[in-house]
């Protein structure tokens, strides 16, 4: 009996063996169920850990800024509008535009979450960078300066100040006084002692008549002739002498007041200052003024700008070059004209909440379109035409 093995405890052995197979069957089971659930997950979002799930539509803001974006029978069209369309078609959203008067607002509706990205004519900016984020470029300009066309001035009385102040007649009217007082001490001294004389012998008030008499004599106005030999020599010189000045003076003030009308008094960023300059509030173009010290004209809309460079109460008006460019080329011709050389170069970008999920797909999407070409075609759509 003692070597014998007791059957309640065979019994027991076996039943902890099948409880603990049917345990592991049951954990394996849960463990596959899972998986099995989580591949199809993943089968049914391929994407789910690349791709933000895009929002529908989506709410893009903007504002009217030709050629970038233009009112068109109750829609919007321009360089931008088409570019965010192609974008959105190639990342498969929709989207609604809603428009904004300034880019303050704009910047203002995305951070509030009142819209999801803003495209129009945007300067990507260090400051802006600080609370936005930007997609790639989608466009190099910068500032530029816009005058009104100097033939539709009412007078050229304006005109002839600015000639009588200019750098160039100043140094004739300096060379002028020179030869005047240079000739006025000669004549002084051959006709001071000559009994007829023109000029009294004592120096004042002598050389104030030699003087009056040299100038009179440059402009060919002389009323008087020296008495004495060497001074009649020098009368005849002088007089030759001022034929020539009068010749040069009039060729100098002639061309100076053809350039003037040609081109008016401003033609870069050196004639700005004293000068009231128009352009938006909030702008890369009103920062740039006010670092240069120049006296700003800041409105709501770059229409408002336009209208106060027409009625005088601008000089001029500094702003985005293809806008300007367009406006000069359009509504402006004949009116304005574009003077200078860009003022600062900028890029245009799509901008965004900081950390924003459509950034990745946006700027893939616009290296897509730089690649197959559609890109290129925008740009030879809105561009091109104007420069031709």
């Amino acid at each position: 009996m003692a070597g014998r093995k007791s059957p309640i405890g065979n019994f027991d052995r076996r039943y902890n063996c099948k409880n603990k197979t049917r345990r592991s069957l049951a954990l394996y089971t849960c463990i596959g169920l899972a998986g099995t659930i989580l591949a199809l997950l993943l089968m049914a979002s391929p994407g789910l850990a690349q791709k933000p799930q895009l929002q529908q539509p989506l709410l893009i803001a903007t504002r009217v800024i030709p050629p970038f974006v233009l009112p068109n029978k109750g829609e919007l069209s321009g360089f931008s509008i088409d570019l965010w369309r192609s974008i959105a078609n190639q990342i498969g959203v929709e989207s609604k535009f809603i428009e904004y008067s300034s880019v303050p607002e704009i910047l203002s509706a995305i951070k509030d979450n009142k819209a999801n990205l803003g495209i129009a004519a945007i300067s990507i900016t260090a400051e802006r960078e600080q609370n936005f984020d930007f997609s790639l470029p989608i466009f190099a300009g910068g500032l530029q300066i816009m005058v009104r066309n100097p033939e539709n001035n009412d007078s050229a009385f304006p005109n002839i100040l600015q000639l009588f102040f200019s750098a160039s007649l100043l140094q004739v009217i300096g060379v002028a006084l020179v030869l005047i007082v240079v000739a006025a001490h000669i004549i002084w001294l051959s006709e001071r002692h000559h009994k007829d004389g023109m000029i009294p012998k004592s120096y004042f008030p002598g050389i104030f008549k030699a003087c009056w008499w040299a100038a009179a004599t440059l402009a060919t106005q002389a009323d008087e002739m020296p008495k004495g030999v060497m001074g009649r020599l020098v009368g005849i010189v002088w007089m030759f002498i001022g034929v020539l000045f009068a010749a040069y003076f009039t060729a100098s003030a002639t061309t100076s007041l053809t350039v003037q009308q040609l081109q008016g008094d401003i033609r870069s960023i050196d004639d700005l200052p004293g000068k009231v300059v128009a352009t938006t509030a909030g702008s890369t173009a009103a920062t740039y003024l006010r670092e240069h010290k120049i006296s700003v004209l800041e409105v709501t809309k770059i229409e408002q700008a336009y209208n106060a460079l027409q009625t005088k109460k601008a000089d001029a008006v500094v702003f985005d070059a293809p806008v300007l460019l367009f406006y000069a080329a359009n509504e402006g011709k004949g009116k304005v004209q574009i003077v200078g050389s860009i003022l600062r170069e900028e890029s245009y970008g799509i901008i965004l909440p900081n950390n924003s999920p459509y950034r990745k797909p946006i700027n893939q999407a616009l290296l897509s379109l730089k690649e197959n070409g559609t890109y290129q075609s925008l740009y030879d759509k809105w561009f091109d035409a104007q420069k031709s």
